[in-house]
C-alpha cells in the first residue's frame, strides 16, 4: 500500500510540474510537406509590433461548397498561427447572410464597402444550385478596418487551382494587412505631371486605392525650366515618382532632374506609349485611324538604363473584346469582337509582383528590348506566343475584325516583353555628357534602386460612368474583370517594400484534393464498404467469440 501511494505522488508531481512547464514552454510543429503552417520571418515581422487588441472577422461559415470548407479550414489554421506569435490577433468566423430575411440587404452592403460577392455552382444528388458567398475577412483595429480578400480567382481555373491559389495568398494577405493597421507614418507617391499624362479622372479608382497604403502628391516638370533645383528638392521628398501615359516630349531639363532623382534612391513608374493611337479616334465614318510613333525624348534616358521601348503595335490572337454597334436607331444591336491590339495577358508566375494574377488587358501596347548593362532586368508580362509587333506609320481600322487572321503570319514572331522591371546601382544617364542645366549635388552614380518599365500608358485607366470612375481592371462594354489594378498594386509595393513582405507571395502550397470523377462512379461501392463491413465483421467475431465460449465452458 505504501509503495502505491509513493508511486501515486510522484505520477501526480511528474503532472503538475509537466502543467506548469507547459505554460512558459509553448511549441507548434508544421509536418506539412509544403510547410504551409510556418510563417515567414516577414510575416512575423508583420506581427511582432501589434501592441492592441486585433479582431479578424472571417465571412465564412457553415454550409459552404466544399472548395470553400478546404479555404475556410486553412484560413482558421493561418489565423492560429498568426495567434500563435501575438496573443493580441483574435478571430471569428461569422455567416453575414444568416439572416434570410434581410438576405439582399445585407448583399448590397457588403457590395457598396467593396467586397465582390462569389457566384459557385453546386451540384449535388444530380440537382445544381447557384450560391452567393462572401470570400472575405475584415481586419480591424483602434476604428481601423482592413478587407482581406480570401479568393485568388483566375479566368479558366479549376476548382483545385482556384483553392491553392488561394491558400498561396492567405499568408501575404492577412501580413499586409496587419502590417497595413501598424503603419504611423506613409511613404509618399508623386504623380508626375506637365507633359500630357493622364488625367486624374482616369487614374481616380488606382490612386484612391493607393491612399491606404501611400500619401499621394503631384509634381509638375514645368517649373523645371525656371528652377530646376526646387523641382529636383520636391521630388526628393517623395519615395516614388509614378509617370502615367506622357504624351508631350520631355526636355533634357526635365530628363536630367528625373534622372537625379533615381540615382539618388527615387523609386519609377513608367507607363509609356511610344505610338499615338486611340480607339475612340477609330470612331468615324470610315471606322479607321492612322497610328504614328510618338518622340517623347525618351530613348536616350531608358537606353543608358537598360531598356528599349520600340514604337511598334502589338498585335496579339490572345486579346480582349470590344462592343461595336451594328444597325441603327432601336434596331442596333451591340455584339463583342476580339480586338487583336488589346492584349489579354497572363502570368506566368516569374515574381512575386505577377504570382497568380488575373489576366491583365493591355492596350495598343509596345514592346520592350532589354539591353546589356549591369543592371538587372526581370521580364514580367510577355505578348503570346500568337502574337507579332507592326510598325508605325499604320493604319488601324475595324474591317481587321471582319477576316479571320492567319495563324502561320504570327509563328515564331511573339513573346513579345512588354513590361520589365529593372534593379541595381543606378548610374546617370547623363555620364560623360554635358549636363542641360546644374544641380546641387549631382551624382554620377548611385545605390541600389529600382524601376519598372510598361509599355502601355492605358494600362492604369480606369473607365467613367456618369462622369464617375470605375474599378480599374472592370470593362462596362462586355462586364468582364481584368487584374490591372492589383498588378500595379503590386508592383507599387514591391518598389517601395523595405521588409520583404511581398516575397511572401512566393509561397507555394499544394491542397490534396478527392478526384470527383472516381467519388461519383464509385459511390456505392464505398458506401456498402464503409457500411456493410463494420456489420459483417460484428457478426463474424460474434460467432468466433461464441464459438470459443462453447467450447471452453461446453464441456
Amino acid at each position: 500500500m505504501k509503495k502505491l501511494l509513493v508511486s501515486s505522488a510522484i505520477a501526480l508531481i511528474v503532472l503538475i510540474v509537466i502543467n506548469v512547464a507547459s505554460s512558459f514552454l509553448y511549441t507548434r510543429a508544421d509536418l506539412t510537406e509544403d510547410g504551409r503552417y510556418t510563417l515567414s520571418e516577414a510575416a512575423i515581422n508583420a506581427v511582432s509590433t501589434i501592441k492592441d487588441p486585433v479582431i479578424v472577422d472571417v465571412l465564412l461559415n457553415d454550409n459552404l461548397p466544399a472548395e470553400f470548407v478546404k479555404l475556410k479550414t486553412e484560413t482558421l489554421q493561418l489565423l492560429k498561427e498568426f495567434a500563435a506569435e501575438n496573443d493580441n490577433i483574435k478571430f471569428n468566423f461569422v455567416n453575414p447572410l444568416e439572416e434570410e430575411a434581410q438576405t439582399e440587404a445585407t448583399i448590397a452592403d457588403l457590395q457598396r464597402i467593396g467586397l465582390k460577392p462569389a457566384s459557385v455552382t453546386i451540384e449535388e444528388n444530380g440537382k445544381v444550385s447557384q450560391e452567393i458567398l462572401f470570400p472575405w475577412a475584415m481586419v480591424s483595429s483602434n476604428n481601423k478596418t482592413i478587407k482581406v480578400s480570401l479568393l485568388k480567382d483566375k479566368l479558366g481555373a479549376s476548382a483545385e487551382d482556384r483553392v491553392n491559389n488561394s491558400v498561396e495568398h492567405l499568408e501575404y494577405a492577412f501580413s499586409d494587412a496587419f502590417a497595413r493597421l501598424e503603419i504611423k507614418e506613409k511613404k509618399r507617391i508623386a504623380v508626375i505631371k506637365g507633359n500630357g499624362e493622364l488625367e486624374d479622372l482616369y487614374m481616380a479608382d488606382f490612386l484612391t486605392s493607393m491612399r491606404d497604403y501611400y500619401n499621394i502628391g503631384a509634381i509638375t516638370l514645368d517649373s523645371v525650366a525656371s528652377n530646376p533645383q526646387k523641382v529636383l528638392d520636391q521630388l526628393k521628398q517623395f519615395d516614388l515618382a509614378l509617370i502615367a501615359k506622357p504624351t508631350q516630349a520631355f526636355t533634357d531639363g526635365e530628363k536630367y532632374v528625373m534622372d537625379q532623382y533615381m540615382v539618388q534612391g527615387g523609386k519609377s513608374m513608367w507607363l509609356i506609349d511610344q505610338v499615338a493611337i486611340e480607339l475612340d479616334s477609330l470612331f468615324n465614318e470610315e471606322g479607321s485611324a492612322m497610328a504614328f510613333p510618338r518622340d517623347l525624348n525618351l530613348s536616350d534616358f531608358f537606353f543608358k538604363y537598360g531598356v528599349r521601348i520600340n514604337p511598334v503595335l502589338v498585335n496579339d490572337l490572345y486579346c480582349t473584346q470590344i462592343v461595336l454597334a451594328t444597325g441603327e436607331g432601336n434596331g442596333a444591336q451591340y455584339n463583342p469582337v476580339p480586338w487583336y491590339y488589346n492584349p489579354m495577358v497572363f502570368s506566368r508566375n516569374t515574381h512575386p509582383i505577377n504570382k497568380n494574377l488575373e489576366a491583365i488587358r493591355f492596350q495598343f501596347s509596345n514592346s520592350i528590348d532589354t539591353l546589356k548593362n549591369a543592371n538587372k532586368k526581370t521580364i514580367l508580362y510577355w505578348s503570346s506566343p500568337l502574337s507579332r509587333a507592326e510598325g508605325a506609320p499604320k493604319e488601324i481600322s475595324f474591317n481587321s475584325i471582319r477576316t479571320s487572321p492567319n495563324k502561320e503570319a504570327y509563328q515564331n514572331k511573339g513573346d513579345l516583353p512588354l513590361a520589365v522591371l529593372v534593379e541595381g546601382e543606378f548610374k546617370s544617364a547623363f555620364t560623360n555628357r554635358i549636363k542641360p542645366l546644374k544641380l546641387q549635388g549631382a551624382k554620377e552614380e548611385g545605390g541600389a534602386n529600382k524601376m519598372l518599365v510598361i509599355a502601355d500608358g492605358d494600362i492604369i485607366k480606369n473607365q467613367i460612368k456618369n462622369g464617375k470612375p470605375l474599378e480599374l481592371g472592370y470593362d462596362k462594354w462586355t462586364n468582364n474583370f481584368f487584374g490591372n489594378k492589383e498588378f500595379l498594386t503590386n508592383s507599387i509595393n514591391y518598389l517601395l517594400d523595405d521588409t520583404g513582405l511581398i516575397n511572401i507571395r512566393n509561397k507555394k502550397v499544394a491542397i490534396p484534393f478527392l478526384d470527383q470523377e472516381k467519388i461519383a462512379a464509385q459511390k456505392t461501392k464505398w458506401q456498402l464498404i464503409n457500411v456493410g463491413l463494420p456489420v459483417v465483421l460484428t457478426l463474424l467475431l460474434g460467432i468466433v467469440f461464441t464459438y470459443f465460449r462453447k467450447k471452453k465452458y461446453g464441456q
